[in-house]
């Protein structure tokens, strides 16, 4: 295989790298500069802690107000919304504060769950029902970043290049295959990624920062999780709530086809 043109960026807390398969080292550049300006546009419009900007807003909205979106905070809530569908309302985007308090390890219970917001189904708006409910996109930020870039390549002409950002998720695209470790504590496992987006989940970095929407006390069943995806929203999402999952519907979603691996007694194996 040619040797890739590797391009890095900070960006969403992460290290954002392009690896990119073209014999023009100029085109190469080029996309490379436009895909990082297309970063930093959607972290400015998806970041909860940016004030003014979409995520803020919303965040801020009072009872019976509604507020137009830009296109990519419209349609990365969309997209949330079909996931909070799929995986059953485990992967919900609307508890920041939930999150916030978890991450931080602040005393006391966490605050009760209260608010309504409701994404309009004809046009880039949200409507706030009822004030409480705070959105934090850092399950699925990433992965719609990375959808997009992957878009944008295509769009200048791009064959194969693998996206990841950071050790979170990673998407490929193309003829070209790559190979691919899974690290885990005490195991590693390699194999190849090929037009499918990985997502990665886990305990090990960030803790218990995981939270679920059910009144439960969450009790992880593994410590780190992988999930293959078509795409990098979705995996970004679903290994979010599979970590969430009990044993009895981690077995049921694994015999109906997907692709999960997990770090079990001091191995990586699929699910």
């Amino acid at each position: 295989m040619t040797e890739p043109h590797t391009f890095k960026h900070e960006a969403m807390k992460t290290i954002f790298t392009f690896r990119i398969l073209c014999e023009d080292i100029q085109l190469a550049q080029d996309v490379a500069h436009a895909s990082i300006a297309l970063l930093d546009e959607i972290e400015n419009t998806l970041s909860r802690y940016i004030e003014g900007n979409d995520i803020w807003l919303i965040n801020h909205m009072q009872a019976n107000e509604t507020r137009l979106l830009s296109e990519h905070c419209y349609e990365c809530l969309r997209l949330a919304l079909e996931a909070y569908v799929q995986t059953a309302g485990l992967f919900d985007i609307t508890l920041g504060q939930q999150i916030e308090h978890q991450k931080n390890a602040l005393e006391g219970p966490p605050p009760a769950l209260s608010g309504q917001l409701m994404v309009d189904p004809d046009k880039p708006a949200v409507h706030c029902v009822e004030a409480g409910r705070e959105i934090d996109l850092g399950g699925i930020g990433k992965g719609y970043a990375l959808d997009q870039v992957k878009d944008l390549m295509q769009e200048w002409g791009i064959e194969s290049a693998l996206l990841s950002a950071g050790s979170s998720t990673q998407l490929a695209f193309g003829p070209t295959g790559w190979n691919i470790e899974l690290q885990g504590d005490h195991s590693a496992l390699n194999f190849e990624l090929k037009n499918q987006a990985l997502s990665a989940s886990g305990t090990g970095i960030q803790g218990s920062h995981i939270v679920s929407p059910r009144e439960v006390t969450t009790d992880y069943q593994y410590k780190r999780i992988w999930c293959l995806e078509a795409n990098a929203t979705f995996a970004d999402a679903w290994s979010t709530a599979i970590m969430l999952m009990d044993k009895k519907e981690l077995h049921s979603l694994s015999t109906n086809g997907a692709l999960i691996f997990v770090e079990k007694n001091q191995k990586i194996t699929k699910l």
